[in-house]
C-alpha cells in the first residue's frame, strides 16, 4: 500500500479481501501504535519483521535507507482473527 495518511484504509482493504478468499502480503511501516495496526495487522496471519531498516533502489541506482521500520504483513484466508504468528524475516527469506 502507499505509505503516509491513507496506509489504513489501505490495511484495512487488505484485511477484507483475505476475509473474501484473498491472500494479501502487505509491505508496511512496523507503526504498532496506529489504530489500524491494532484493528487489522494484530488479526492478520503472520508477521515478518526486519533487522534494520530495508533499503529502497532510486531511480540514480543508489540504496537509500527507509525512514522508518518496516514489516510483512500476511493477510491469509481462514487464519484470521487469532494473534499472528510473529517472527524475524530472516529466518523466511535472505536480504
Amino acid at each position: 500500500p502507499p505509505y503516509g495518511r491513507e496506509i489504513g484504509k489501505w490495511v484495512k482493504k487488505a484485511y477484507e479481501s483475505a476475509e473474501n478468499g484473498a491472500t494479501v502480503v502487505c509491505l508496511i511501516p512496523s507503526w504498532t501504535d496506529t489504530k489500524w495496526w491494532h484493528d487489522y495487522c494484530m488479526k492478520a496471519s503472520q508477521i515478518f519483521l526486519f533487522k534494520g531498516r530495508i533499503k529502497f533502489v532510486r531511480i540514480d541506482g543508489k540504496r537509500a535507507p527507509a525512514p522508518f521500520p518496516s514489516c510483512l504483513v500476511v493477510f491469509t484466508p481462514n487464519k484470521l482473527g487469532g494473534f499472528p504468528e510473529v517472527g524475524p524475516l530472516t529466518t523466511w527469506a535472505k536480504l
